[in-house]
């Protein structure tokens, strides 16, 4: 049984229409949350807060179970203790997630700084690509809202994590959006010269 010519590369540039459908679908739905983010950022920030205070707290009670079944304090000591530590935190997030959204701010700032400058570097590398430019952007973009929060740390903790992560997903789903946009494009040229 053989293949007819050119039918593995039409069902590859069938995968690679798919694909930039779906990237351009997520990058909608991260702009619609975007939106919703930037519409109400204390909200945002607060439920982000208690979210990780949540999940502090069950990943902690799942540490101490795990040092009990292992001997306890005799042991596994730093098991037990790391479990503590952990379930502790995450009920003070619970309890009071406006302290914790300053805590958070400052580990959103390290992230914005770390990611825009990956970002930026992944452009660089990309470069050649249509759609590079967006990811540049998007990048650049991450930079400068790191930089904002740390320039107006303390100040920054009641409104940066919500304006901050839906001005970041609005980014991100624009340069999804877009780069799902050059793929299919490239797509189509490809189809059109096979």
């Amino acid at each position: 049984m053989s293949a007819q010519p050119g039918s593995s590369g039409m069902s590859f540039l069938e995968d690679i229409k798919q694909s930039a459908g779906i990237v351009r679908v997520v990058g909608v739905i991260l702009l619609i949350v975007g939106v919703l983010a930037l519409a109400s950022p204390l909200a945002t920030g607060l439920s982000i807060a208690i979210a990780v205070g949540v999940l502090l707290l069950i990943g902690g009670i799942g540490q101490l179970v795990f040092a009990f079944r292992a001997g306890g304090f005799g042991k596994a000591p730093l098991t037990l203790l790391m479990g503590a530590l952990t379930s502790v935190i995450g009920l003070i997030m619970l309890i009071n997630p406006g302290a914790a959204l300053g805590a958070l701010t400052l580990v959103l700032m390290a992230y914005f700084i770390v990611s825009g400058i990956m970002e930026v570097f992944w452009a660089i590398q990309i470069k050649p690509v249509r759609g590079w430019g967006w990811t540049l952007t998007d990048g650049l973009v991450s930079l400068l809202l790191g930089l904002m929060i740390w320039g107006q740390f303390p100040f920054s903790g009641a409104w940066a994590v919500g304006v901050l992560v839906g001005i970041k997903l609005i980014f991100s789903g624009w340069m999804l959006f877009m780069l799902g946009m050059a793929v299919r494009n490239a797509a189509k040229g490809a189809d059109a010269t096979v």
